[in-house]
């Protein structure tokens, strides 16, 4: 059994320790917000956060996070800078296809916990493993400029 925090609620895993985290939380706690994309850790779709961190779920055994605080898109929401981030995303129409998105949001949360005032070499920096292939870049990078105006 691995116990850990998830979204804010203690959980136990009946699942292998090897098994990637992605999985425990589509296939196990059924919160099918985190996306596979590439299973490499290349993309960012698979992103949660792991003790406030954005840490890629596709290649992170669950019991690397025993003990640990997992937050997922699902509950993103409800910490001040993902609920603007999400805010912004709505009011600029970032996502086109949406298949990154959970991963963008929640890198672009990591990011304005971390930093309310990131310049664009910050964002570039932060969200540089998030691949969007609808390429809207401009309008994610807009939308974090918002939501940190709206965070401070």
């Amino acid at each position: 059994m691995i116990k850990l925090k998830l979204n804010g609620k203690d959980h136990e895993f009946d699942a292998p320790g090897e098994m990637p985290l992605l999985w425990a939380l589509r296939d196990v706690a059924l919160l099918t917000g985190t996306k596979y994309g590439c299973g490499m850790a290349l993309c960012g779709a698979c992103t949660v956060h792991v003790d406030g961190q954005p840490t890629r779920s596709c290649v992170t055994p669950l019991a690397a996070v025993a003990g640990k605080q997992v937050t997922t898109i699902e509950a993103v929401a409800g910490q001040p800078a993902g609920k603007a981030v999400q805010e912004a995303w709505r009011k600029l129409d970032v996502v086109q296809c949406g298949y990154c998105q959970s991963g963008q949001i929640m890198s672009a949360t990591a990011l304005l916990a971390g930093n309310r005032s990131p310049s664009d070499a910050d964002i570039d920096a932060a969200m540089g493993g998030n691949i969007c292939r609808c390429a809207t870049y401009v309008r994610i990078r807009a939308a974090i400029h918002e939501a940190a105006q709206n965070l401070a």
